[in-house]
């Protein structure tokens, strides 16, 4: 017999708290903690993106998790419950140009600093998803796999994905045939056969695509 809805909804306070440990961690030490992740370090078009968000502390948001184990459907539903009770949220971008230009890592670090600085208010204290941002005079933590373990940083996850996704499926309309909207830029089969049958857009990765179009 499975669970009853009353359940279900004590295990998913008990699991969402248990994801605020890190926040809990250093509440005391700091006031505004924000979570930082990106999407888009992976597909062969289209933009990085990093997304910073600020929680509050009195006021429960249950199902966040890393974006990538939410359906679409879920990511937009909480996608809109952050953006309406987050104490600030700022968002980042570089494009594919500019990822050719500096490589992925840079790109996405410039994206994570332009996402804290967007956020309308300072936060004191960084929870990074694996990494930690050079360049910037805020305290950090890295936390290895930290969408699945800081609601902060999955919050962060579902932010930036969301706004990805949508921007892939505009870029969809203006290069039709590639799957954009589908595959959000990532180098499906689908993608690679309509790569090597009508060759780069504007908005491919030249950098992640050479062995695909024969250097063009």
């Amino acid at each position: 017999m499975g669970m009853t809805k009353e359940e279900r909804l004590a295990a998913e306070r008990a699991r969402t708290e248990a994801m605020k440990e890190y926040e809990h961690k250093y509440e005391n030490e700091f006031r505004f903690i924000a979570g930082i992740d990106e999407v888009g370090r992976g597909p062969f078009a289209g933009p990085v993106y990093a997304a910073a968000v600020i929680l509050p502390r009195d006021e429960e948001i249950l199902y966040l998790n890393d974006s990538k184990k939410l359906s679409e459907k879920k990511r937009e539903e909480l996608y809109d419950v952050i953006m309406e009770k987050a104490v600030a949220v700022g968002i980042g971008t570089r494009d594919n140009n500019r990822i050719d230009e500096i490589n992925i890592l840079q790109a996405t670090f410039e994206a994570m600093r332009d996402a804290v600085a967007n956020l309308k208010i300072k936060p004191d204290l960084l929870l990074n998803d694996a990494v930690i941002i050079p360049m910037i005079d805020i305290e950090q933590v890295k936390i290895i796999k930290g969408d699945a373990k800081s609601v902060s940083i999955a919050a962060a996850s579902i932010v930036a994905k969301v706004t990805r996704d949508r921007y892939m499926v505009e870029l969809d309309k203006v290069y039709p045939g590639y799957g954009f909207a589908k595959n959000k830029g990532y180098g499906t089969a689908e993608h690679i056969k309509a790569l090597k049958e009508m060759g780069p857009t504007p908005v491919h990765r030249r950098s992640f695509i050479h062995s695909y179009t024969g250097g063009v």
